[in-house]
């Protein structure tokens, strides 16, 4: 079956939101339920029982894939990766801007992980210009039919806007006439360079059309 497709790419190395295989391996796996809730969900100021848990899980093999599992997850509360709720809250201020291109692409390649909006955008853009259909993409961003459908629409203006205000680069056959010489006076290649078009107006013909593209 694996010689029947034509996608060649690796399998991403992400875990999946869902995926908690690595439990098994971590210290406080075999814990008694009401001893690990105490260490790992204290009551306020319960500095005994927080750094009963950070020791604990100073030494863990599976300490990053427990901060990487509640950064995922967007879980608040409790202590995850050795790391308690307000420990954690720098970072998650950074995931929410995060654009790992790593994470767009195992999101296309149907993987649950959890993307921020900037992920979600490109995993967006790039449905639109594959031709996924709404159903797909909802599926795969985990939304419902009429979200998807917008953000479709929406990736169809952003896309038409791109092509439309930027001069696209000429093809090696064009860029230069046969016998020309590539290099400049210096013996350098020159620069590619793109050149922006000047803005058009919005008229109701332009607005028409990226309707009837969207």
């Amino acid at each position: 079956m694996r010689q029947i497709t034509t996608n060649t790419q690796p399998v991403p190395d992400l875990r999946g939101i869902a995926d908690i295989s690595w439990h098994d391996r971590g210290n406080c796996h075999d814990l008694d339920t009401a001893e690990a809730d105490r260490m790992f969900f204290p009551a306020p100021r319960a500095h005994a029982d927080i750094a009963e848990a950070k020791t604990l899980c100073g030494a863990c093999p599976v300490r990053q894939d427990c901060f990487t599992h509640a950064m995922d997850n967007d879980i608040r509360w409790g202590l995850w990766g050795g790391l308690t709720e307000a420990e954690r809250k720098p970072w998650r201020a950074k995931v929410a801007k995060r654009l790992n291109y790593q994470r767009v692409r195992a999101a296309l390649m149907g993987r649950d992980v959890h993307p921020s909006a900037a992920e979600r955008d490109a995993v967006t853009r790039a449905a639109h210009v594959r031709g996924w259909s709404t159903s797909r993409l909802a599926y795969v961003l985990g939304v419902d039919f009429d979200h998807a459908r917008d953000l479709l629409r929406r990736a169809a203006h952003a896309v038409a806007d791109r092509d439309r205000y930027w001069k696209v680069p000429a093809a090696d056959s064009q860029a230069s006439p046969a016998g020309s010489n590539d290099e400049d006076d210096n013996g350098s290649a020159p620069e590619e360079t793109f050149c922006q078009v000047p803005r058009q107006a919005q008229t109701r013909e332009l607005n028409d059309a990226l309707r009837k593209a969207a």
